[in-house]
């Protein structure tokens, strides 16, 4: 495994929480990038964005312990660090979407299928992962995307609300949250999607997961949704979850049916 350290850089302010690293402030945007071995490399890559409620970022167990996972299918793998809106969502968003770009753009260099980019993200960061699949114009939007435990909505009634009010402000005028509620920018043109749940997530509801399920498959796009039995909200790639064994199975088979 090749890791490469892309600079955009990020000036951050760690956090120790439960013995897990998080990033609370971050001036500046940068990107963590894990090369597979090239004799193993298969040319798919998955670009990451780590939960955090728009405020920190979980960026171990949802963001840089997942690499060995992919590297080990011959699948690029990248952190971002993206920056937190305080109200501004354009932050967060064309964080992410410069870094689909920049690894389409550095396809030849890194042994990727520019055609063959993914997005991940977890809670938060499944909301920015969503966002970025749906808004995007065609260079920056990713070919498949992973989601764990997402926020889609911002509709209040079952949105996670520190994120609602992180990303657009507490007093969001209808139509941003409407832009925001991923479930309601799904076209057919929207890239299939991984969607895993908890049943006890009592943090983001699953019917964020259930509702942007129904949008793909109304609209014509492959999708996949999982739901565990327990777990709470949270668990990455954590050895605590119970199902992490069924999870990674399920994420592996998926991915390699396509």
């Amino acid at each position: 495994m090749k890791r490469i350290f892309f600079t955009l850089i990020a000036l951050a302010t760690l956090l120790t929480v439960n013995g897990q690293s998080r990033v609370i402030e971050i001036e500046n945007p940068s990107m963590r990038v894990y090369l597979p071995e090239q004799s193993t490399a298969t040319g798919r890559a998955v670009v990451a964005c780590p939960g955090g409620g728009y405020t920190h970022l979980a960026k171990d167990h949802e963001g840089y312990d997942w690499a060995p996972f992919y590297n080990k299918q011959g699948i690029a793998y990248a952190v971002v660090c993206y920056r937190f809106p305080k109200g501004n969502p354009e932050l967060p968003v064309s964080d992410a979407m410069n870094a689909v770009k920049i690894m389409r753009d550095s396809a030849e260099v890194w042994g990727i299928n520019p055609h063959d980019i993914g997005i991940m993200g977890s809670s938060a960061g499944g909301h920015l992962a969503s966002t970025v699949a749906t808004h995007a114009e065609p260079a920056s939007r990713p070919d498949f995307q992973i989601l764990f435990y997402p926020v889609i909505t911002m509709d209040k009634s079952y949105t996670h609300l520190g994120s609602h009010d992180n990303l657009i402000g507490k007093d969001a005028t209808p139509a941003d949250e409407l832009l925001y509620s991923n479930e309601k920018q799904v076209t057919d043109t929207t890239p299939r999607a991984f969607i895993v749940f908890s049943d006890d997530d009592t943090v983001v509801p699953p019917m964020n997961g259930v509702n942007y399920y129904a949008a793909l498959h109304n609209n014509g796009v492959p999708a996949v949704i999982h739901i565990y039995p327990s777990g709470g909200h949270g668990w990455g790639i954590g050895e605590w979850f119970k199902y992490k064994a069924e999870m990674q199975a399920d994420l592996k088979a998926w991915l390699e049916s396509f």
